[in-house]
């Protein structure tokens, strides 16, 4: 009798503990917008303040920099602005997505972070942080372009599913390796890539302005905010695997803008300088539309 009663007994304690480590949303009772936004909120300010010391960090917390383990106190030292950014809130998987902007005179960088909730505490961390040398890098150029776009909530009635943004989003990532993919582009579209924009202000502007061919997209990592409509997905690009960071903003089932952050270990990713690329072809930064 006690034998059987102790086998019960630890099979419900082993349950418990792998739907924690499982869905740590289920485990906490869920995960709101406001405390995902709170966590969001102090992310930037520990960037700004150079101290993790603003996080509710967990017990043991992962942080990978460019696909490596690294350290989080030298990512956030020394501290600096950041001048814009933009945050994604995932309730389902109790996770979140920071995209920012530090024009930081010594170090400008954009940088693109997931951050996950657990049951103990925030984390873990997965950051991509590029700076000069990386794909189409140009930090001031970025954040004039996405300062410019409208990442709000889109109104209840209006908002797409969890499944459909994701649906997007890989339709568009699929593309690479399969060109007959059909992709919900919508029109007007503006594609901000590095410090590249397809975006003039005219309501013909494209996202549909071509992608490599033959290219996987790998190892994919999803936060989805629906009442954004938009989904963020980390992945590996290509057979180098560079860490990448691709967010979409899908709104009546269309895609509407599309930013990429891509890690490069040589320069602009072994294409010529992003300076050159420019001069020949300045249409890839129009200017700025107010």
């Amino acid at each position: 009798m006690i034998p059987t009663m102790v086998r019960k007994i630890s099979a419900f304690l082993f349950a418990g503990v792998a739907m924690a480590v499982a869905s740590p949303a289920a485990a906490q009772g869920g995960c709101d917008r406001a405390m995902l936004q709170g966590i969001a909120d102090d992310w930037v300010s520990a960037i700004q303040q150079g101290t993790m010391m603003t996080m509710k960090l967990g017990e043991w917390v992962d942080y990978n920099e460019n696909g490596k383990r690294s350290s989080l106190g030298n990512f956030l030292y020394p501290e600096r602005n950041v001048d814009w950014h933009m945050a994604l809130l995932d309730t389902t998987q109790c996770k979140i997505y920071v995209e920012s902007v530090m024009l930081d005179e010594e170090r400008p960088i954009v940088a693109a972070t997931q951050i996950g909730n657990g049951f103990f505490g925030v984390g873990p961390f997965d950051n991509i942080v590029t700076d000069e040398g990386d794909w189409l890098f140009d930090a001031k150029a970025t954040y004039e372009y996405a300062r410019r776009e409208d990442w709000s909530e889109i109104p209840e009635g209006q908002r797409g599913t969890r499944e459909q943004l994701i649906a997007a989003a890989n339709s568009y990532l699929d593309l690479f390796n399969d060109p007959g993919v059909e992709v919900p582009w919508g029109t007007p579209c503006a594609r901000l890539e590095g410090g590249s924009y397809t975006g003039t202000g005219a309501d013909t502007d494209s996202c549909n302005v071509g992608v490599p061919t033959g290219v996987e997209l790998t190892n994919r990592r999803y936060v989805v905010d629906e009442a954004k409509g938009a989904v963020n997905v980390f992945l590996d690009f290509g057979a180098s695997g560079r860490p990448d960071s691709h967010t979409f903003r899908i709104e009546d089932g269309k895609i509407r803008y599309v930013h990429t952050v891509t890690y490069c270990a040589e320069d602009n990713c072994g294409f010529k300088p992003f300076a050159e690329m420019l001069a020949e072809n300045p249409g890839m930064q129009p200017p700025y539309a107010d």
